[in-house]
């Protein structure tokens, strides 16, 4: 592996900016960010410009580079980063790919950081009315039927592999959202283990991040500071059942298959809670660093009671998980299909909901002693390396 690309523990430690290099120049910059950000969803009402001066458009694109140029604020991050993630591709080898981040995401970070280090940022440019507005809009061309247009230009940007899909036929999808929460066909993803109930498998087609405990996901991985499970699951009584158990983070890019599943067999426990929230970008640099993403976004909570085979004892602590997807910025709206109402009974793999356009999350929460993720998960995860997995394979057993 290159130097570059290898992990570098003090990265996420040194912030990007410095409140003193926040000036008169860098406020109207931060405008200038702004007002691209709402340019960029602009442009993506017309056919072609997804990746072409839209929302898809590479972070490192030559001609978005050119057009809008840094000043001091962030001259320093261009010059030394490149937009995107290492992650690993091949969980036997360790194999790493690159991958490109959206210029979206890119707007949506300058802004982030800027108002972690002056909060009369925040103020000056509306932040959380900004990104709510613009996710907003964007939902609701990609939900017009003229945005069906935009469906040959995404799968061709994606090089998406449309065989695996119930309904291969782009020209049959109404819109363009109707495609981005695609549906697979049932022998598309196999789920690992499927009469085993103490395997868990993945929730969803993503880049995966697991930790043993919350601690050490904190430690190691969100870094905001106001992080907590009280905050994220605003319940703390739930909270405190799931104290430094283990969690799993399922960080979903827009190319991705956009349903989430059951990692466990179960019963949804309880009415899912819906918090109101932001649609901060989820990207890993943005979570790496001191913002207070996860417990900012739009979200739901729900809680599932989990089945096990005992025949082998039984674990006290394997009789519940907590599931937790996470709007994002450009998210339209998170949708409940099996995880809709209290009582339903679900099996490993089966459908719980969907994302309407943009990247997003989910977070799982396992009681302390209850599992253990695979330890090449935990590994790369150490490293502050998500891990390319598809929905169903394998990520752990019960303790």
């Amino acid at each position: 592996m290159s130097e570059s690309m290898q992990d570098n523990p003090k990265a996420s430690e040194t912030p990007f900016y410095k409140l003193s290099e926040l000036g008169q120049h860098d406020i109207q910059y931060l405008h200038r960010i702004a007002n691209e950000l709402r340019e960029t969803v602009s442009n993506s009402k017309t056919p072609g410009q997804l990746s072409e001066g839209g929302i898809l458009t590479s972070a490192n694109h030559k001609k978005w580079f050119l057009n809008v140029h840094p000043i001091s604020l962030v001259h320093k991050v261009y010059n030394t980063h490149h937009y995107g993630n290492y992650v690993v591709s091949n969980r036997k080898t360790s194999e790493t790919i690159w991958e490109d981040m959206p210029v979206y995401a890119r707007l949506g970070m300058h802004l982030l950081f800027a108002c972690n280090f002056d909060h009369k940022i925040l103020q000056t440019h509306k932040l959380h009315e900004l990104f709510s507005e613009e996710s907003i809009n964007q939902g609701k061309h990609f939900d017009a039927p003229g945005s069906a247009a935009h469906i040959p230009h995404f799968v061709k940007t994606y090089s998406l592999d449309l065989s695996d899909l119930l309904e291969p036929d782009i020209t049959k999808y109404g819109c363009f959202n109707e495609f981005f929460y695609r549906k697979l066909r049932p022998d598309a993803r196999v789920i690992a283990d499927k009469g085993n109930p103490n395997v868990i498998t993945s929730a969803a087609d993503c880049r995966l991040s697991c930790f043993e405990s919350v601690s050490s996901a904190t430690q190691i991985w969100i870094k905001g500071q106001a992080f907590t499970l009280g905050k994220l699951l605003q319940n703390d009584s739930l909270a405190s059942q799931f104290e430094d158990g283990a969690i799993a983070i399922f960080r979903l890019a827009p190319q991705d298959y956009h349903r989430f599943h059951s990692p466990i067999r179960g019963t949804i426990a309880k009415e899912p809670v819906k918090i109101g929230g932001t649609y901060f970008t989820v990207n890993p640099m943005a979570i790496n660093e001191n913002l207070d993403v996860f417990t900012e976004n739009v979200r739901v909570v729900s809680v599932i009671d989990v089945e096990q085979d005992e025949s082998n004892g039984k674990n006290e602590a394997f009789d519940q998980c907590a599931f937790v997807p996470i709007g994002a910025l450009l998210v339209g709206s998170i949708d409940l299909t099996g995880a809709k109402e209290a009582g339903n009974k679900i099996e490993k793999g089966d459908e719980l909901g969907y994302f309407a356009y943009g990247g997003s999350t989910c977070i799982l929460l396992f009681k302390k002693g209850a599992v253990n993720f695979d330890q090449d998960l935990l590994e790369s995860s150490k490293k502050k390396l998500e891990t390319l997995v598809r929905m169903g394979e394998h990520i752990g057993v019960r303790a």
